[in-house]
């Protein structure tokens, strides 16, 4: 199953266990997963990505369109029913206004439309106040997992090569 990325798995990479001067087969994996047509994201998470002064950002900066993908019209009808479902009461109104204006909308409502899978580091939360994109994806019936599943699925492998 082809999956989405959430900006948290590329932050915490760059960040903690995966950083570009020590783990750069992390960030080949990635490049071949979405080769092979199993790893992408979407535009707002590009857009937050690139914002930085990084190596992140300049990783990001060099995928295109085909990995960072934009709204479609399939979308559109995902973004509409995940918006009235933010409103529809359950959240606190800022809750709602914070999770519209943010990738996480964009990136639920593009799995939505398009059967993908959401990768993320996010746990679901009983809270009204945050929209949590597990808590929008379980009520949209979209998939999600983790990065360590993800990379367990894929039988990926980051090996050390021998010296000499």
């Amino acid at each position: 199953m082809s999956c989405l990325l959430d900006s948290n798995v590329f932050i915490q990479a760059k960040n903690f266990y995966y950083g570009f001067d020590f783990a750069p087969a992390f960030w080949d994996w990635i490049d071949q997963e979405h080769a092979n047509g199993n790893v992408f994201s979407v535009e707002k998470v590009r857009d937050e990505l690139i914002a930085g002064d990084d190596p992140l950002s300049e990783w990001a900066h060099d995928r295109g369109k085909d990995f960072f993908l934009p709204p479609d019209e399939d979308v559109l009808p995902s973004l509409a029913t995940l918006a009235a479902w933010a409103r529809s009461g359950h959240y606190d109104v800022g809750a709602a206004n914070q999770f519209l204006d943010s990738a996480d909308y964009y990136l639920v409502a593009h799995a939505h439309a398009h059967g993908f899978e959401v990768v993320t580091h996010e746990r679901p939360s009983d809270s009204v106040r945050k929209i949590k994109i597990p808590d929008a994806c379980i009520a949209h019936e979209v998939k999600t997992a983790n990065l360590y599943g993800l990379i367990r699925t894929t039988r990926a492998r980051f090996v050390l090569g021998r010296a000499g």
